[in-house]
């Protein structure tokens, strides 16, 4: 990972803690709305919120004690780096993996209903702010790159087209209850979401790999950091 200066370490610094400080109260609020309807969108949500909350505070220490001990050898930082992009790989294959086999789980005897307003509102407001965050990492990496900033950047573009597809299914729900649409939008919006995060996490994989492979070659350029 590149050197930063102070002002631009503390301004990461507090891009991490604020996104990590936000994400502790998506589980809590989504596990609410998970017990005030019956949504297999809205229940796979939830486990996704709390996976990813794991893997958020992982980047967070790791960026926060790289930028903190500078003298650190070149080796630790790339091994740091790479325990970075890869525990965003777990959690979002983690959160597809199980939002896949819970869509399946549900495919019969099960009706989508309940007062799914509350997981509506929390995944609009989701929608906001990890867009934000989205384009907040993406900007800090274009000013100077580092792979933990960009595996930041790749979580938060997931996250915000999970919550667009949350959104989709839990308005279909909430307008047409009883229709059949309603269950196929409902267990199809867990499916997608469930294929994009396995996507996600391949290639959040792959580009952690790929860094770590030119850090040991002691050349890495911006184009190899970017594939």
């Amino acid at each position: 990972m590149n050197s930063f200066t102070s002002e631009q370490s503390a301004s990461r610094e507090n891009t991490f803690l604020m996104a990590l400080l936000l994400s502790m109260w998506g589980p809590l609020a989504t596990g609410f709305a998970v017990i005030m309807s019956n949504s297999t969108t809205q229940l796979s949500d939830f486990i996704r919120r709390s996976v990813e909350l794991i893997a958020l505070f992982v980047s967070w220490w790791l960026f926060r004690y790289i930028n903190r001990n500078k003298d650190i050898s070149r080796l630790k930082k790339a091994k740091m780096e790479l325990i970075t992009g890869i525990s965003v790989s777990v959690a979002l294959f983690s959160s597809g993996l199980i939002m896949l086999i819970l869509a399946f789980s549900r495919t019969t005897d099960f009706e989508p209903g309940g007062n799914v307003y509350p997981g509506l509102v929390i995944a609009a407001l989701g929608l906001i702010t990890n867009t934000w965050f989205w384009r907040r990492y993406t900007k800090l990496n274009l000013e100077q790159y580092s792979s933990i900033i960009d595996s930041q950047s790749q979580l938060y573009r997931a996250k915000a087209f999970v919550d667009l597809c949350v959104i989709v299914a839990l308005a279909t729900v909430s307008i047409i209850p009883a229709h059949p649409v309603a269950w196929y939008t409902d267990l199809l919006g867990s499916v997608i979401l469930a294929f994009y995060l396995l996507w996600s996490s391949f290639r959040a994989a792959q580009k952690a790999l790929l860094i770590f492979s030119a850090s040991g070659r002691g050349n890495i350029s911006r184009d190899e950091c970017q594939k």
